[in-house]
């Protein structure tokens, strides 16, 4: 049976580890008192002996007068019983005496363990309830604030839906109306490309349609569908900035057909996380500073897009509210639990029963146990959701309010376990089969050589990432870092660590089986054996984009999403999920290289009229490789540039600077390797020691949260997650030795052609090493940033909310 401290540190949430009740402290409080306790009955046992034994040999060694008497056998007969019953009685008394002495020295010290207890439990219950009551009245509000803004977004949709319908109806009417030549023009309430404009305004478009009563009609109509809009944002509690009530509006509009002046901030907020929602964004102000032209300032509308966007903002607030919900209740069970466990704990020690139930019934009584209004908002935010999200289907509902994680199989672990028994087997088999070819000696086939380094350093590369993934994932989960939260990922279709190393063994499986193919090929002189590796390629890059749910399809859809936000990087908002990923480009440049040769050889026209060497001395392969250097850190420093516009944080800025400095020093390198003169030697010195020295500063202070300012631990955080501090050495001075790995690009060390490429494989697969050993630390420190600001559930922007003009 598992210990109720490890089931209860198992089950806290990690963000919210300091506000439960500390379970541990208060036990060792409890082992203390039994200590004292079990030290004080041993003393009592073995000081009562001596004096009890030294008072009975006194009382029996007695005397009476000496001489004869007549009453001498009568005295003789009460000598033998008389010692016996005095002894026992002069025994009782020394040993009620000891006893009362003993407590009297000894009860101090248990009262004031036992005291202490009940101090500290009491402010770990003040604790306790203090942090729920917090949490308690941000989720209420939040959950307030989101039904108004499901009331609105109604309110709009049946608004929009009615006058839609009721422009369908008069088309129809018209269009069979033989007195009309043609159907009218759309209106502007609503034009073709789904934009409502909220203003009866007549718009340049309108101005040229022709007849004054049909602009009329449609300014009366944009005014009806603006009239209700607005009505329905008032009535949900959204007012805006210089916006007239209804009877100075309606004064006002009364010389000008009815007309609602709208202020030109009314709109519905959503952020510019993506290029189409900035282009949308733009658009509307474009709008705005075209309409202003004429006495109306009005400019507002509502997209179709917009609303869609709308929506979809306040799902995920309601899931966010509703997952909010759910650990606020496991926060409340658990706390509960724990102090009924202790509180048992205590009383069986302690032996004050009176103590322990007025504690326990404070404990009942506490907000935190008592209040319902948790689970009458839970209960509230789940019938909503399935009425407006789910179709009033409860399993559709439960799958986006409440994702439960696949529960892991040991197929995967077999799968892992075949796989790697496979590589390893088949890895043999070619290393035998190329000894014997002698492709591998100096005289070997050159060309062969080529495709098979990069081809297979292409896919070595790729899969040992994919391993250190799995050992960033295993230990992130044994360390309690919630990765997904941090990400943003979804609990159901997270990778695991099984499924990381499955993927890492598939993919070298694969690999070193064409191989094996490619050299049996070769060997029977085919004339196809390069189409091998080439089919490779095409096999995996169709396998990455195969629309079927096959090999983890959500995962493989989320890797492009986050690359597209990578490569457009100024134009998407920025995430934890897309910086990180950004990083670990940084660490893969040998991987693109090797991309863009397997790229030049199979794809361009000219390989088979060519030789190889096409693809390895033209001037355009080499400013694409050079390219290729910059891209990584340009896509990071772009990433950084629309981080600090959105947050105006400098930090942004000097993390900007630290990928420039690494694109310096990667230009000069290439300089100095198409001529290696001694001034750009020193030039490759200089700027690559000061980028190191600012990568590393970065990496230590920045990334890490290492070199704190009077830090309990030298040179390190106040919190760490692993118990060994002489781990979190190890690794920095790891970091410092692997980031000098580009020292060697100095040192003209003269080996041939495959040791060449061996070194410079060796060299990639360090920094891939680096890069995942960065990765613990990195999410490490972010995790105890979430901690250090109980963030457990992410916060989505409302979408309507009171806009203030400029």
């Amino acid at each position: 049976m598992v210990k109720f401290s490890r089931e209860y540190d198992a089950s806290i949430i990690p963000e919210w580890k300091p506000a439960f009740v500390d379970y541990r402290g208060l036990k060792k409080l409890i082992k203390r008192i039994k200590v004292e306790r079990r030290d004080a009955d041993d003393s009592s046992a073995g000081d009562s002996s001596p004096e009890t034994a030294a008072l009975a040999a006194g009382v029996e060694s007695a005397g009476y007068g000496a001489g004869f008497s007549v009453l001498d056998p009568v005295r003789a007969l009460a000598a033998r019983f008389a010692p016996r019953v005095q002894a026992s009685m002069v025994r009782a008394c020394a040993r009620q005496a000891i006893r009362v002495d003993h407590l009297a020295t000894c009860a101090h010290g248990t009262d004031v363990h036992e005291r202490e207890f009940l101090e500290k439990a009491d402010e770990e219950l003040e604790k306790v309830n203090t942090f729920y009551a917090t949490q308690e009245a941000e989720l209420l509000g939040r959950g307030e604030a989101l039904i108004d803004q499901l009331r609105i977004l109604a309110d709009v949709k049946r608004i929009l839906a009615d006058h839609a319908a009721t422009r369908r109806a008069r088309g129809s009417l018209l269009g069979r109306s033989r007195s009309m030549p043609a159907v009218a023009p759309p209106s502007p309430a609503f034009s073709g490309s789904g934009r409502y404009l909220l203003s009866g305004l007549a718009t340049p478009q309108s101005m040229s349609d022709g007849s004054v009563e049909l602009q009329q009609a449609q300014m009366t109509e944009g005014a009806a569908v603006a009239d209700e809009v607005m009505a329905a944002l008032e009535r949900n509690g959204v007012s805006f900035v210089g916006l007239p009530g209804k009877k100075d509006a309606k004064k006002e509009g009364s010389g000008r057909g009815g007309r609602l002046q709208l202020p030109s901030t009314v709109r519905i907020d959503i952020p510019a996380s993506n290029p189409g929602r900035a282009a949308l964004k733009v658009w509307e102000e474009l709008v705005n500073v075209l309409r202003k032209d004429g006495a109306d300032p009005a400019a507002a509308f509502v997209h179709r897009k917009k609303v869609q966007h709308a929506e979809k903002n306040i799902r995920d607030a309601f899931m966010a509210l509703y997952r909010g919900l759910e650990l606020l209740k496991k926060f409340s069970s658990l706390n509960v639990k724990a102090f009924t466990k202790i509180l048992k704990k205590f009383v069986k020690v302690s032996e004050q029963q009176r103590a322990t139930d007025l504690f326990s019934q404070k404990v009942k009584r506490s907000s935190f146990s008592t209040s319902d209004k948790v689970l009458q908002l839970s209960d509230e935010v789940e019938a909503l959701f399935l009425k407006h999200f789910a179709g009033n289907d409860r399993m559709v509902a439960m799958k986006y309010l409440n994702p439960q994680q696949p529960k892991n199989t040991h197929m995967i672990t077999f799968l892992v376990g075949l796989f790697t028994g496979t590589f390893v087997s088949l890895f043999i088999i070619y290393a035998i089969l190329a000894h014997v070819s002698g492709i591998f000696a100096s005289t070997g086939n050159t060309a062969y050589m080529e495709v098979v380094y990069h081809v297979f350093s292409m896919f070595a590369l790729i899969s040992l990432h994919c391993f250190l993934y799995g050992c960033n994932l295993f230990m992130w989960k044994s360390t309690r870092i919630n990765q997904n939260f941090i990400f943003d990922f979804a609990p159901n279709t997270a990778l695991t660590h099984r499924d990381a190393f499955l993927m890492s063994a598939s993919i070298m499986c694969t690999v070193v089986a064409a191989l094996v193919i490619n050299l049996f090929l070769r060997n029977a002189g085919a004339s196809y054996a390069n189409a091998v590796p080439g089919g490779l390629i095409v096999l995996s890059a169709g396998l990455l984009l195969c629309p079927f749910n096959v090999f983890y399809r959500s995962t493989r859809y989320c890797f492009m999403r986050i690359m597209r936000n990578i490569m457009f990087s100024p134009f998407y908002k920025v995430l934890m999920a897309d910086f990180f990923m950004a990083d670990q480009l940084t660490s893969q440049i040998p991987l693109l290289r090797h991309m863009e040769f397997a790229a030049c050889y199979f794809m361009a026209g000219s390989f088979r009229a060519n030789p190889y060497e096409t693809c390895t001395t033209s001037q355009q392969y080499k400013h694409l490789a050079y390219v290729i250097s910059f891209l990584p850190y340009y896509w990071r420093a772009m990433q950084c540039l629309r981080r600090y516009i959105e947050e105006h944080d400098i930090n942004q800025l000097a993390n900007a600077g630290k990928y420039v400095s690494a694109m310096v020093a990667a230009a000069v390198r290439f300089k100095y390797n198409v001529t290696p003169t001694p001034f750009w030697m020193w030039m490759v010195l200089i700027s690559s020691s000061g980028a190191t020295v600012y990568q590393l500063y970065w990496d230590f202070v920045k990334d890490w949260g290492f070199f704190t300012p009077k830090s309990k631990n030298l040179w390190l955080r106040d919190d760490l997650i692993l118990k060994n501090k002489f781990t979190y050495y190890i690794s920095m001075m790891l970091n410092l030795v692997l980031r000098l790995a580009w020292a060697q690009s100095v040192m003209k060390i003269r080996i041939n052609k495959n040791e060449t490429r061996l070194l410079d494989f060796s060299l990639a697969s360090l920094e891939i090493i680096r890069r995942g050993h960065w990765n613990f630390y990195r999410l490490e420190n972010e995790h105890l940033n979430n901690v250090g600001k109980f963030r457990a559930v992410k916060t989505v922007p409302l979408p309507f909310r009171e806009l203030e003009t400029d």
